[in-house]
This record gives structure tokens, C-alpha cells and sequence, in this order.
């Protein structure tokens, strides 16, 4: 859009700023009203799609982002200004604690969280969660992380996407299969066991090595949205007594409200 460019046809009094002006106050606004602000016009909503004023929020709400490296490592794509934006608004006020502030970091965390939130969102059959979590680790690593942080952070990222998920049935399935694979890796390695197969193989195959293997946090929060937020959603009282026995299996004490008290 060319510097200048005036508002013609609306009447109020931002139609003869130019566009980097109109640009400049928008963006001082607050950013939670930012989805308001593009709805006021076809003016300003197309202007909340050019690459122009996300590149202008990024210098102006993360200033330090523009010294970034020269290579993006690891397997995670950047994108572009919007992208980068939204991802370092979700890191830094959303997902890491303050004392952790760091742009470099702040905008990976971010990346890694939509990359995950979008890949669970496929329409058709999302990836398995085990390369999902794989991704994730080696993006980390690759950035310099150690093991143990890398383990920490997809943790935390796994947590907050299942914890944002929206309340519908998508989620229920979603939730349910990521469930369904930590059962029957349990049950494929039982069975195993009483065949007398070799048992340290089985544990590599199907229990990857740390840091790849997901953690106890994160499956115990895919088993508490499952018997709390969703436990009307089963589809009958027979689904939720076999998740819950699975439940009770992997994890004791098990709270009083999967149990429905």
C-alpha cells in the first residue's frame, strides 16, 4: 500500500492521514482491541493485513527483535511479521514468566506453540503426537537447549496448548486419541512382557528415550480435561469407567473430580 494513501469516502477524522500516521496511532493501542479496531472499516481491517503494520508493532512492542539471528535453527518455520508478532505476544504474556523475558527465546516458545496448536488442528488426522513432541524437542535443542530444558519447555507448551483448547467435540475426539495411544502402549508392552519378548527393545519402540518421551504432567492434564471438562461428552457410562480405570492404573491418588465428586 503506497505511503499516502488517504482515506477517501469515510468521514471522520482519520480519513486524511496518511497511511504510516494511521499506522502509528493503531498500533498504540491496546493490542486486545486490535480485533475491534479492524472491524470499523474495510479501510482498516485490509490495513491490519499488510505486512507494513505488523512490521511496524514488532519494533514498537519488541524492539529487541529486530537483532535476530542470521539463520532460523530448527525445524519450526518463522513466518512473517504477523506471525512473529503473535508469537512473541503469546510467549511473553501468555506463557513464560517474567523473570524468564528473553526476545530470542520468547519468539521460538511462541512458534513452537502455534506450530503445535495448528498441527493439532488438522481437519483430517493430525501427525502423532510422538513426532509432534519429537519436532518440538529438536527445535529447542537445535537452539542451543539442553536436554533437560528442552524436556521442560515442550512440557510447558504441551500443557498450554491442551489447557486452551476450546470445549467442543473436535477437542473430546482429539483428546480421546491422544489418550487412546498412551493406553495402548501400555497394553502393547504387557502383552509383550508375557510373551517373555525382549522387554528393553519393546521399552525403546514404544517409550522413546528422554528427552522425547511426552511427560507425566502432560499426559495427566489430557486425562483431567477428559474425565472433567468432557465427561458428558462420552458417549456412554461404559467409555468413561475404561478411561478411568486406565486412569487409576497410571496415576495415584486420582483427584475426587475425575471421579465426578
Amino acid at each position: 500500500m503506497a505511503e499516502g494513501t488517504l482515506l477517501a469516502g469515510f468521514d471522520c477524522p482519520f480519513a486524511e492521514l496518511p497511511d504510516h500516521v494511521l499506522v502509528e496511532i493503531l498500533i498504540r493501542v491496546p493490542v486486545v482491541e486490535w480485533g475491534q479496531l479492524s472491524c470499523v472499516n474495510k479501510y482498516w481491517a485490509n490495513l491490519f493485513r499488510e505486512e507494513c503494520l505488523w512490521h511496524a508493532a514488532l519494533a514498537r512492542c519488541f524492539p529487541l527483535s529486530g537483532h535476530r539471528r542470521k539463520r532460523w535453527p530448527g525445524p519450526i518455520p518463522r513466518g512473517i511479521s504477523k506471525r512473529r508478532f503473535v508469537a512473541l505476544y503469546l510467549s511473553k504474556f501468555i506463557m513464560l514468566p517474567v523473570e524468564e523475558e528473553d526476545d530470542e527465546l520468547s519468539e521460538i516458545v511462541g512458534h513452537t506453540y502455534l506450530f503445535l496448536k495448528e498441527q493439532l488442528h488438522i481437519s483430517t488426522m493430525p501427525p502423532p503426537s510422538g513426532i509432534l513432541h519429537g519436532t518440538i524437542i529438536d527445535q529447542f535443542i537445535a537452539c542451543g537447549k539442553s536436554r533437560d530444558r528442552a524436556h521442560e519447555l515442550g512440557c510447558m507448551i504441551w500443557l498450554g496448548v491442551i489447557e486452551n483448547l476450546e470445549d467442543n467435540h473436535r477437542t473430546f475426539v482429539l483428546l480421546k486419541r491422544l489418550a487412546y495411544i498412551i493406553i495402548i502402549s501400555y497394553i502393547y508392552l504387557l502383552k509383550l512382557w508375557c510373551l517373555k519378548e525382549n522387554v528393553k527393545w519393546v521399552l525403546q519402540v514404544v517409550f522413546l528415550a528422554y528427552p522425547y518421551s511426552r511427560s507425566y504432567q502432560v499426559e495427566w492434564k489430557i486425562y483431567e480435561r477428559l474425565l472433567t471438562d468432557f465427561r458428558d461428552c462420552m458417549s456412554n457410562e461404559e467409555e468413561y469407567y475404561d478411561l478411568l480405570g486406565c486412569a487409576k492404573q497410571k496415576f495415584q491418588p486420582i483427584p475426587p473430580t475425575w471421579l465426578g465428586h
